[in-house]
Protein backbone atom coordinates (compact mmCIF):
# COMPACT_ATOMS: atom_id res chain seq x y z
CA UNK A 1 0.00 0.00 0.00
CA UNK A 2 1.10 3.58 -0.65
CA UNK A 3 -1.74 5.67 0.71
CA UNK A 4 0.56 8.54 1.70
CA UNK A 5 2.83 8.93 -1.30
CA UNK A 6 3.82 12.59 -1.56
CA UNK A 7 2.20 13.46 1.78
CA UNK A 8 3.93 15.48 4.48
CA UNK A 9 3.25 14.13 7.97
CA UNK A 10 4.17 15.19 11.50
CA UNK A 11 4.10 12.68 14.35
CA UNK A 12 4.71 13.89 17.89
CA UNK A 13 5.78 11.51 20.63
CA UNK A 14 7.46 9.58 17.84
CA UNK A 15 10.49 8.55 19.86
CA UNK A 16 8.81 5.37 21.08
CA UNK A 17 5.57 3.44 21.32
CA UNK A 18 2.59 4.30 19.16
CA UNK A 19 4.27 7.40 17.75
CA UNK A 20 7.33 5.51 16.57
CA UNK A 21 5.23 2.71 15.07
CA UNK A 22 3.06 5.27 13.27
CA UNK A 23 6.01 7.26 11.92
CA UNK A 24 7.58 4.11 10.52
CA UNK A 25 4.26 3.00 9.03
CA UNK A 26 3.59 6.39 7.41
CA UNK A 27 7.03 6.32 5.78
CA UNK A 28 6.53 2.75 4.61
CA UNK A 29 3.44 3.97 2.75
CA UNK A 30 5.26 6.78 0.99
CA UNK A 31 5.04 9.72 3.40
CA UNK A 32 7.77 12.15 4.30
CA UNK A 33 7.71 12.38 8.07
CA UNK A 34 8.80 14.88 10.68
CA UNK A 35 9.58 12.77 13.73
CA UNK A 36 9.12 14.88 16.87
CA UNK A 37 9.90 13.95 20.44
CA UNK A 38 11.36 15.43 23.60
CA UNK A 39 14.01 12.71 23.76
CA UNK A 40 16.80 11.25 21.65
CA UNK A 41 14.23 8.73 20.47
CA UNK A 42 13.36 11.24 17.73
CA UNK A 43 16.73 10.70 16.08
CA UNK A 44 16.54 6.96 16.62
CA UNK A 45 13.17 6.72 14.90
CA UNK A 46 14.31 8.94 12.04
CA UNK A 47 17.42 6.80 11.57
CA UNK A 48 15.24 3.70 11.39
CA UNK A 49 13.13 5.31 8.67
CA UNK A 50 15.96 6.80 6.62
CA UNK A 51 15.92 9.74 4.18
CA UNK A 52 12.14 10.17 4.29
CA UNK A 53 12.32 11.36 7.90
CA UNK A 54 13.54 14.48 9.66
CA UNK A 55 13.95 14.49 13.44
CA UNK A 56 13.29 17.38 15.78
CA UNK A 57 13.33 17.64 19.56
CA UNK A 58 10.35 19.52 20.92
CA UNK A 59 8.14 19.93 23.96
CA UNK A 60 4.66 19.38 22.49
CA UNK A 61 3.13 21.72 25.07
CA UNK A 62 5.30 24.73 24.14
CA UNK A 63 3.98 26.96 21.38
CA UNK A 64 7.41 28.00 20.10
CA UNK A 65 8.40 24.35 19.74
CA UNK A 66 5.21 23.50 17.86
CA UNK A 67 5.85 26.38 15.47
CA UNK A 68 9.44 25.18 14.90
CA UNK A 69 8.17 21.68 14.17
CA UNK A 70 5.64 22.86 11.61
CA UNK A 71 8.22 25.15 10.00
CA UNK A 72 10.51 22.13 9.56
CA UNK A 73 7.75 20.20 7.79
CA UNK A 74 7.18 23.12 5.45
CA UNK A 75 10.85 23.71 4.75
CA UNK A 76 11.85 20.07 4.37
CA UNK A 77 8.71 18.62 2.80
CA UNK A 78 6.99 21.57 1.14
CA UNK A 79 3.98 21.83 3.44
CA UNK A 80 1.84 19.75 5.76
CA UNK A 81 -0.95 17.28 5.07
CA UNK A 82 -1.32 15.21 8.25
CA UNK A 83 -0.75 15.99 11.91
CA UNK A 84 -0.68 13.13 14.40
CA UNK A 85 -0.57 14.81 17.82
CA UNK A 86 0.38 11.78 19.84
CA UNK A 87 2.75 13.07 22.54
CA UNK A 88 1.65 12.67 26.14
CA UNK A 89 2.68 11.95 29.71
CA UNK A 90 1.05 9.74 32.32
CA UNK A 91 1.17 11.83 35.48
CA UNK A 92 1.63 8.73 37.62
CA UNK A 93 -1.20 7.00 39.45
CA UNK A 94 -1.88 9.31 42.40
CA UNK A 95 -5.47 9.80 43.50
CA UNK A 96 -7.19 13.19 43.52
CA UNK A 97 -6.18 13.93 47.08
CA UNK A 98 -2.50 13.16 46.51
CA UNK A 99 -2.30 15.06 43.22
CA UNK A 100 -0.89 18.55 43.59
CA UNK A 101 -1.66 21.50 41.36
CA UNK A 102 1.79 21.46 39.78
CA UNK A 103 1.35 17.86 38.54
CA UNK A 104 -2.18 18.53 37.30
CA UNK A 105 -0.99 21.63 35.46
CA UNK A 106 1.92 19.84 33.79
CA UNK A 107 -0.19 16.92 32.60
CA UNK A 108 -2.81 19.27 31.16
CA UNK A 109 -0.08 21.38 29.54
CA UNK A 110 1.40 18.46 27.64
CA UNK A 111 -1.65 16.27 27.07
CA UNK A 112 -4.30 18.90 26.32
CA UNK A 113 -2.60 22.18 25.47
CA UNK A 114 -0.24 20.21 23.21
CA UNK A 115 -3.05 18.92 20.95
CA UNK A 116 -4.68 22.36 21.07
CA UNK A 117 -1.47 23.93 19.75
CA UNK A 118 -1.15 21.23 17.12
CA UNK A 119 -4.64 21.99 15.81
CA UNK A 120 -4.24 25.77 16.05
CA UNK A 121 -1.05 25.90 14.03
CA UNK A 122 -1.28 22.82 11.80
CA UNK A 123 -4.85 23.15 10.56
CA UNK A 124 -4.31 26.34 8.52
CA UNK A 125 -1.26 24.77 6.82
CA UNK A 126 -3.15 21.57 6.06
CA UNK A 127 -6.11 23.54 4.68
CA UNK A 128 -3.75 25.53 2.46
CA UNK A 129 -2.72 22.26 0.81
CA UNK A 130 -6.32 21.41 0.01
CA UNK A 131 -7.17 19.49 3.17
CA UNK A 132 -6.03 16.50 5.15
CA UNK A 133 -6.29 15.04 8.62
CA UNK A 134 -5.51 15.69 12.26
CA UNK A 135 -5.41 12.78 14.68
CA UNK A 136 -5.18 13.33 18.43
CA UNK A 137 -4.19 10.55 20.80
CA UNK A 138 -6.67 10.44 23.66
CA UNK A 139 -7.33 7.30 25.75
CA UNK A 140 -10.09 5.11 27.11
CA UNK A 141 -9.17 6.85 30.37
CA UNK A 142 -10.94 9.87 28.92
CA UNK A 143 -14.23 7.98 28.73
CA UNK A 144 -14.65 6.99 32.35
CA UNK A 145 -12.79 6.21 35.56
CA UNK A 146 -10.54 3.21 35.98
CA UNK A 147 -7.87 3.54 33.29
CA UNK A 148 -5.59 6.31 34.54
CA UNK A 149 -4.80 8.94 37.13
CA UNK A 150 -7.15 11.90 37.69
CA UNK A 151 -4.83 14.25 35.82
CA UNK A 152 -4.31 11.88 32.89
CA UNK A 153 -7.97 10.95 32.65
CA UNK A 154 -9.15 14.55 32.74
CA UNK A 155 -6.62 15.56 30.10
CA UNK A 156 -7.69 12.78 27.75
CA UNK A 157 -11.38 13.58 28.22
CA UNK A 158 -10.44 17.08 27.12
CA UNK A 159 -8.70 15.72 24.02
CA UNK A 160 -11.84 13.84 22.99
CA UNK A 161 -13.90 17.02 23.25
CA UNK A 162 -11.18 19.03 21.51
CA UNK A 163 -11.37 16.74 18.48
CA UNK A 164 -15.14 17.26 18.32
CA UNK A 165 -14.86 21.03 18.65
CA UNK A 166 -12.07 21.14 16.06
CA UNK A 167 -14.11 19.17 13.55
CA UNK A 168 -16.90 21.72 13.83
CA UNK A 169 -14.68 24.78 13.73
CA UNK A 170 -12.80 23.43 10.71
CA UNK A 171 -16.05 23.13 8.77
CA UNK A 172 -15.50 23.86 5.09
CA UNK A 173 -11.72 23.50 5.28
CA UNK A 174 -11.58 19.83 4.21
CA UNK A 175 -9.50 19.17 7.33
CA UNK A 176 -10.82 16.28 9.41
CA UNK A 177 -10.12 15.92 13.14
CA UNK A 178 -10.53 12.69 15.09
CA UNK A 179 -9.36 11.25 18.38
CA UNK A 180 -7.74 7.83 18.77
CA UNK A 181 -8.48 6.15 22.12
CA UNK A 182 -6.03 3.34 22.91
CA UNK A 183 -6.66 0.85 25.66
CA UNK A 184 -3.82 -0.92 27.46
CA UNK A 185 -0.95 -0.86 24.97
CA UNK A 186 2.71 -1.77 25.42
CA UNK A 187 4.41 1.63 25.28
CA UNK A 188 6.91 3.55 27.39
CA UNK A 189 4.12 4.52 29.79
CA UNK A 190 3.09 0.93 30.45
CA UNK A 191 6.40 -0.85 29.89
CA UNK A 192 6.93 -1.51 33.59
CA UNK A 193 3.62 -3.41 33.72
CA UNK A 194 4.46 -5.61 30.74
CA UNK A 195 8.06 -6.18 31.85
CA UNK A 196 7.02 -7.22 35.36
CA UNK A 197 4.40 -9.59 33.95
CA UNK A 198 7.05 -11.23 31.76
CA UNK A 199 9.45 -11.57 34.67
CA UNK A 200 6.92 -13.39 36.83
CA UNK A 201 5.48 -15.46 33.98
CA UNK A 202 2.08 -13.77 34.00
CA UNK A 203 2.04 -11.93 30.69
CA UNK A 204 -1.20 -13.74 29.84
CA UNK A 205 -2.91 -11.80 32.64
CA UNK A 206 -2.11 -8.38 31.17
CA UNK A 207 -5.24 -7.04 29.52
CA UNK A 208 -7.31 -9.97 30.71
CA UNK A 209 -10.28 -7.72 31.51
CA UNK A 210 -11.01 -7.05 27.84
CA UNK A 211 -12.72 -9.66 25.63
CA UNK A 212 -9.55 -10.24 23.59
CA UNK A 213 -7.76 -10.95 26.90
CA UNK A 214 -4.51 -9.24 25.97
CA UNK A 215 -2.84 -5.88 25.71
CA UNK A 216 -2.36 -4.09 22.42
CA UNK A 217 0.80 -3.44 20.46
CA UNK A 218 1.96 -0.04 19.18
CA UNK A 219 1.70 -1.35 15.64
CA UNK A 220 -1.99 -2.21 16.11
CA UNK A 221 -2.74 1.31 17.30
CA UNK A 222 -0.61 2.83 14.55
CA UNK A 223 -2.73 1.06 11.95
CA UNK A 224 -5.83 2.75 13.34
CA UNK A 225 -4.09 6.13 13.26
CA UNK A 226 -3.09 5.59 9.64
CA UNK A 227 -6.66 4.65 8.76
CA UNK A 228 -7.92 7.90 10.29
CA UNK A 229 -5.24 9.85 8.41
CA UNK A 230 -6.02 8.21 5.08
CA UNK A 231 -8.64 8.73 2.41
CA UNK A 232 -10.12 5.42 3.60
CA UNK A 233 -11.57 7.51 6.45
CA UNK A 234 -12.63 10.42 4.23
CA UNK A 235 -16.09 10.60 5.86
CA UNK A 236 -14.93 10.04 9.45
CA UNK A 237 -14.77 13.34 11.29
CA UNK A 238 -15.14 14.53 14.88
CA UNK A 239 -15.12 11.00 16.26
CA UNK A 240 -13.55 9.22 19.21
CA UNK A 241 -12.29 5.93 17.79
CA UNK A 242 -11.65 3.35 20.51
CA UNK A 243 -9.08 0.57 20.09
CA UNK A 244 -9.06 -1.28 23.42
CA UNK A 245 -9.80 -4.94 22.73
CA UNK A 246 -13.42 -4.35 23.68
CA UNK A 247 -12.75 -3.21 27.25
CA UNK A 248 -15.04 -0.18 27.12
CA UNK A 249 -17.91 -2.08 25.51
CA UNK A 250 -19.28 -3.16 28.89
CA UNK A 251 -19.93 -2.02 32.41
CA UNK A 252 -18.16 -4.14 35.06
CA UNK A 253 -19.71 -7.61 35.07
CA UNK A 254 -18.89 -11.18 35.96
CA UNK A 255 -18.19 -12.52 32.48
CA UNK A 256 -20.17 -15.54 31.38
CA UNK A 257 -18.44 -18.24 29.35
CA UNK A 258 -20.27 -19.66 26.34
CA UNK A 259 -17.93 -22.43 25.28
CA UNK A 260 -16.70 -20.62 22.17
CA UNK A 261 -12.94 -20.76 21.73
CA UNK A 262 -10.46 -20.19 18.95
CA UNK A 263 -9.73 -23.15 16.73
Amino acid sequence: MARFTGKSVIVTGAGSGIGRAAAIAFAAEGARVVVADLTEGAEETAATIGPAARAIRIDAGREDDVLRMIALAEEAHGGLDIMFANAGISGGMANIFDTDVALMTEVLRVNLIGPFLAIKHAAPRIAARGGGAIILTASVAGLRSGAGSPAYSASKAGVINLAQVAAQQLSGSNVRANALLPGLTETGMTQVVFDHAREVGKLDRVGRLNPLRRGGSPEELARVALFLASDDASYVNGQAIVADGGLSSSHPVIRQEYGITAA
